[in-house]
């Protein structure tokens, strides 16, 4: 039988679509950033309290999604929902942003496939061999490329062959990440090496200041926040990359046309896989301090502190864990925005907003066969770029979440009063959604005091400036072809 053209099949169930959504919520981030960002930044405690108001303020906002989904139930989501409330140009502009949120993490995400290996090798450099390079200080290596550029292959094909398969793999990744980090986490709650005493300084250092003065870690205490303004800027600091951390539930209504299940279970979905999301952050970021007695020697030294941790709980089990989690973490980011940048692009060619050619949909699978080729050609320049060229571009993902979380708190209001819909707690929470949402904005673009890690890097307002550019451009050749409904 074939596929009616421009038609996507109904093919994911509500366990697909969680996977989906938790898949790309949970990134290798989520397991390096713990002795990275999230223990110097905040601590134990300021990291907990600041993914929990994340999580509060995600699920704020899902609210408006879930009533978007069923009134404009076709692939798109955010942009869908900005085109039918507000028009072509800020359409324009949320989809050229979701773009950059969405398909940046696939190549970002290939990049942690080397150093995966290369933490859970030790010394044996298994990667490491054949030509290779530095890009911005990054080593790039043959062995790492072949690897990363067989694995995006590999999945870009599991997603063209069909989205039943493509939802089927996501959910085993997805059920085996949240298993690993739940077992390691109960692993630690009766380990009697753990200690609540091992979280000091429970809301983080100033980690640059204590390099320079060559600290060591027992002198931390001079360097911890303290103090209202230094417990406030520590909870800040990790609650503004919200929008980064939880990127990936908004995924959901880009598939909205493969349902089939109702509507009405998006919510569910969505709630659960936030907080499934908040579960692991938060849970990695402790286990990855409660494990030593001086948990900021291992962030000084530069360790993979969760790795270290996970291995002196468990031993070579704890590895293990580590490995089968992270490896799932990356392996089902890519699959799941591999889905929601074909699905999303897609949509944008189906209206006009992009080449026709994107719209078209394969015949035998019923999935967009070209947006796809052309989300795995881009990808593929991941492993070749390195993993600190593509951060400059991915600090734009945080940006491109932040503008569709904003539109959709946005549209809800208008179709609610459009439709005469008065709900008021619905009517509240869409204004809050979309209160926060321009605040992530700022913050992520106007530098603060005291937020480390927060704001762009000077490369990334450079990229950001390119890609309006080329935004801008692309427009004004494209507009003709912009369907009107």
């Amino acid at each position: 039988m074939k596929q009616e053209k421009n038609k996507l099949q109904k093919h994911l169930s509500p366990t697909h679509v969680w996977a989906l959504a938790f898949g790309c919520i949970i990134g290798w981030g989520a397991f390096i950033n713990p002795g990275k960002k999230f223990l110097p930044n905040s601590g134990v405690e300021g990291t907990a309290i600041a993914m929990f108001l994340g999580a509060l303020v995600m699920i704020v906002i899902a609210f408006s999604y879930a009533y978007m989904v069923p009134k404009y139930p076709r692939a798109g989501g955010e942009f869908t929902f900005t085109k039918q409330c507000f028009g072509r140009m800020p359409a324009y502009i949320c989809g050229w942003f979701l773009v950059a949120a969405y398909l940046t993490n696939v190549p970002m995400n290939s990049t942690a496939i080397g150093l995966i290996v290369d933490g859970l090798d030790g010394s044996a450099d298994l990667l490491k061999w054949g030509f290779h390079y530095q890009i911005a200080g990054f080593n790039v290596w043959c062995g790492e490329v072949l690897l990363a550029s067989g694995i995006l292959i590999l999945f870009g094909w599991l997603n063209i062959i069909g989205v039943k398969k493509a939802g089927f793999v996501q959910t085993i990744l997805a059920s085996l990440l949240a298993g690993s980090v739940f077992i390691l986490t109960i692993a630690a709650l009766f380990s009697p090496t753990t200690s609540l005493a091992n979280m000091e300084p429970v809301w983080g250092f100033d980690r640059a200041a204590a390099l320079a003065a060559g600290a060591h870690a027992d002198a931390i205490n001079a360097y911890a926040h303290v103090g209202c303004q230094g417990i406030f800027s520590a909870i800040l600091a990790t609650f503004a990359i919200a929008p980064w951390a939880f990127v990936g539930f908004d995924t959901i209504p880009q598939v909205a046309e493969e349902f089939k299940f109702s509507f009405q279970k998006v919510m569910k979905i969505m709630i659960v896989a936030i907080l499934f999301g908040c579960f692991v952050y938060v849970a990695n970021n402790t286990v990855a301090a409660a494990a030593f007695k001086q948990w900021p020697e291992k962030v000084l030294s530069g360790d993979w502190v969760l790795l270290v941790a996970a291995e002196a709980l468990l031993g070579n089990v704890g590895k293990v864990l580590i490995g089968i989690a992270v490896s799932c973490a990356v392996l089902s980011g890519i699959m799941g925005f591999y889905l929601a940048s074909s699905r999303l692009m897609f949509s944008m060619a189906r209206d006009g907003y992009l080449p026709k050619i994107f719209a078209n949909i394969d015949t035998r699978h019923g999935t967009p066969r070209n947006a796809m080729l052309f989300c795995m050609l881009v990808s593929l320049s991941g492993p070749v770029l390195g993993r600190e060229a593509l951060g400059w571009f991915v600090d734009m993902s945080s940006i491109g979440a932040s503008i569709g979380f904003f539109f959709t708190c946005a549209a809800t209001l208008v179709t609610m009063k459009r439709d005469n819909d008065n709900k008021t707690f619905l009517k509240v929470l869409a204004w809050i959604g979309a209160f926060f949402s321009i605040s992530f904005v700022v913050l992520q673009i106007i530098p603060m005091p005291s937020l480390q890690g927060v704001h762009f890097c000077p490369q990334s307002y450079v990229m950001l400036l390119v890609w309006v550019s080329f935004g801008t451009l692309f427009f004004f050749l494209q507009k003709k072809n912009f369907i009107v409904e």
